[in-house]
């Protein structure tokens, strides 16, 4: 397990380098959201509806108990706003960014997916009936009988767009990513037996368990509506959450790839640095060694040259 350095990587310190390491991803995050932009805006399939369809499709016209502006309220800034708090504790651009970049995706690649169904399907909400006939008169195409709509056209549009729920696919794939995020920190498969934490990262999968069930108490969509959307928005985040950190119950969970390749890179060049100094050391020893042999030589050829003239004067000595 990596080693853990605390204060050390900051918004101020590492949040440019972190940030142009990743200009692409934000590019990509960008084209997602006009994506997700011109898909709202764009007619959906009008699927035909005849009379004998009426049956499952009369439920009466209620507000949103969750209305459209809370959505990302719930799936993006509250998640963000736990991410921010636990970056203010540990210090780490690393984690805070990977974490809001994934957060980002997991909700904009959900809703792309989302929207382009809803599009594309163009089931009937629960309540079209009353939509498409706000006199409470239906009428209906004396050939196909198909409905012949006396209503708003923006409310019949938003009629088409059942299947499958945007709310409930919001909402999992912001809470869902919230929940994988919390059970890494806490380290809740850490085989210490210790159930709470699991509770704890129920929550946020329980709060977007509750925006689904609003959407089918609110007949603005049917149960199969709020299932799609829950398993988009679970996949999606689950996808998106393992491209930035390891699954939860590895041992390394709590943080993010981009950290521990961070610190391997360090203690790369910190090895480095050392062999290069070790190296250097070796050589100035090297280069020590052969000056002072060069010099002991030096001395011994010296000595060897000047020992005959010595003994020559000493026999000159003695024979006088």
């Amino acid at each position: 397990m990596p080693e853990i350095v605390l204060g050390s990587h900051t918004v101020r310190s590492h949040g440019r380098q972190v940030l142009w390491l990743h200009v692409y991803d934000w590019l990509i995050l960008i084209l997602l959201g006009v994506i997700e932009i011109v898909l709202n805006v764009i007619e959906p399939f009008h699927r035909f509806v005849g009379k004998d369809m009426m049956a499952d499709l009369t439920y009466p016209m209620k507000p949103n108990t969750i209305p459209f502006w809370a959505v990302p309220m719930i799936g993006i800034v509250l998640p963000c706003i736990i991410i921010y708090a636990y970056y203010f504790f540990r210090k780490d651009v690393y984690d805070l960014h990977n974490a809001i970049l994934g957060l980002l995706y997991s909700t904009l690649i959900t809703g792309v997916i989302t929207d382009a169904i809803k599009d594309g399907v163009g089931r009937p909400r629960p309540d079209f009936f009353w939509r498409c006939f706000p006199n409470g008169t239906g009428i209906y195409d004396p050939v196909t009988k198909n409905v012949m709509c006396t209503g708003d056209k923006s409310v019949i549009k938003e009629g088409h767009k059942s299947f499958p729920s945007g709310h409930t696919s919001w909402a999992f794939a912001g809470l869902g990513f919230l929940a994988l995020y919390l059970s890494g920190k806490i380290r809740v498969f850490d085989r210490k037996g210790h159930v709470g934490k699991l509770c704890l990262t129920f929550l946020p999968l329980l709060v977007a368990a509750l925006v689904a069930v609003s959407r089918v108490d609110d007949y603005w969509h049917h149960w199969q509506d709020v299932f799609g959307g829950a398993i988009i928005g679970i996949t999606v985040s689950t996808l998106c959450y393992l491209q930035f950190f390891p699954p939860p119950y590895d041992s390394d969970g709590w943080g993010p790839f981009a950290y521990f390749q961070m610190l391997s890179e360090s203690r790369n060049g910190v090895q480095t640095n050392s062999t290069s100094r070790l190296d250097v050391q070796a050589s100035e020893l090297e280069s020590v060694c052969v000056e002072s042999q060069h010099r002991r030589e030096m001395s011994r050829s010296t000595t060897q040259d000047t020992s005959p003239i010595i003994m020559h004067e000493t026999e000159d000595g003695r024979r006088r």
